[in-house]
């Protein structure tokens, strides 16, 4: 193989990394659904919702199902802050506890 075509070749895997690189943060989702029930028992689907940014269940949950394939972290308040959290991981379901706040937002671990 002549220096030439190395060198093409050379150049168009770097080309092809950083290309592939750039654009892996753009419209990542959480390939699956987060299934959370409202009061009043009303179910709501999400279906791979974004993995930035902070997103609101507007009824309050008291059920979350995460079916997506990465972690989750519960909010009681709307805004993605305080130190009332859980952990959700992958594939499995969080109830409240009677009498507790409902969860009103979440974030994506990534």
């Amino acid at each position: 193989m002549s220096v030439r075509r190395r060198l093409t070749t050379a150049t168009g895997a770097v080309l092809l990394t950083l290309t592939v690189a750039g654009c892996s943060g753009l419209g990542r989702t959480a390939v699956g659904p987060v299934t959370y029930e409202a009061r009043g028992a009303k179910v709501v689907r999400v279906m791979s919702p974004p993995v930035q940014g902070c997103h609101r269940l507007p009824l309050g949950a008291t059920r979350v199902e995460n079916g997506t394939l990465v972690d989750l972290i519960l909010y009681r308040t709307p805004h993605c802050r305080g130190e009332d959290t859980i952990y959700l991981p992958t594939n499995s379901t969080d109830s409240i506890a009677p009498g507790t706040l409902a969860w009103h937002s979440y974030t994506i671990v990534h």
